[in-house]
């Protein structure tokens, strides 16, 4: 294994220490009060690991602020605890139990490469075959492309932002049938929120309650 371990490249280490030098030295008391105290964040986010999307950057958020879930496409799975993906699951129950946050956001975001593999996937498109654990992942967003899917679609860039922006809405419905969320809702101690942000132009929409569509904020 050894063979495959490598010192990191000089650029991050770099940055590492010019980061040391400055922010840390900054906000020195603040880092070791979060140390020793934990964490206490406000909000979860569950946003996709795309590397172009920084829910902190976009908020200006400090360190500590957010509880930040990452995954393929920013999906919730059903609630199913004799199932797959745990993963998830396991950092909403986290969220929930023992952070207690009172605000859960799912981030969505334009060009979103997982969406796109997704629609591709549920149209028998060409798509690689090995890509076993994707695949099976993004199987989760089939309800929300039946929901926007038409008989005899053509692939446009339309359809991927409909599909980005309605997997949102079923994440969000996700999150009610787990229990722990439901009975954190009913006692108005967490509220849900769907945003989707366009990468391009900075812009991001939000899910509105009444109408169910998003709107620019």
């Amino acid at each position: 294994m050894s063979n495959y371990i490598k010192i990191l490249p000089n650029y991050l280490i770099k940055r590492y220490k010019a980061w040391k030098a400055t922010v840390y030295e900054e906000k020195k008391n603040w880092y070791n009060k979060i140390a020793s105290e934990g964490q206490n964040p406000r909000a979860m986010v569950i946003s996709c690991c795309d590397s172009r999307i920084h829910a902190t950057s976009i908020f200006g958020a400090d360190t500590g602020e957010f509880f930040i879930h990452r995954n393929i496409a920013n999906l919730v799975p059903p609630y199913n605890p004799d199932g797959d993906h745990h993963g998830t699951s396991a950092a909403v129950e986290y969220a929930i139990k023992t952070l207690q946050v009172s605000h859960i956001i799912i981030l969505g975001h334009s060009h979103c490469g997982g969406i796109m593999s997704g629609y591709k996937l549920f149209n028998d498109d060409q798509i690689s075959n090995e890509s076993i654990f994707v695949n099976k992942w993004l199987n989760i967003l089939k309800p929300a492309y039946e929901n926007i899917s038409n008989n005899g679609n053509q692939f446009n860039e339309g359809c991927i932002v409909d599909l980005e922006k309605e997997s949102i809405k079923f994440s969000i419905n996700n999150l009610t049938d787990f229990p722990f969320i439901k009975s954190a809702l009913i006692k108005k101690e967490l509220v849900l929120h769907g945003l989707w942000h366009d990468i391009g132009s900075g812009t991001l929409e939000a899910l509105d309650p009444i109408s169910m569509n998003f709107k620019k904020i």
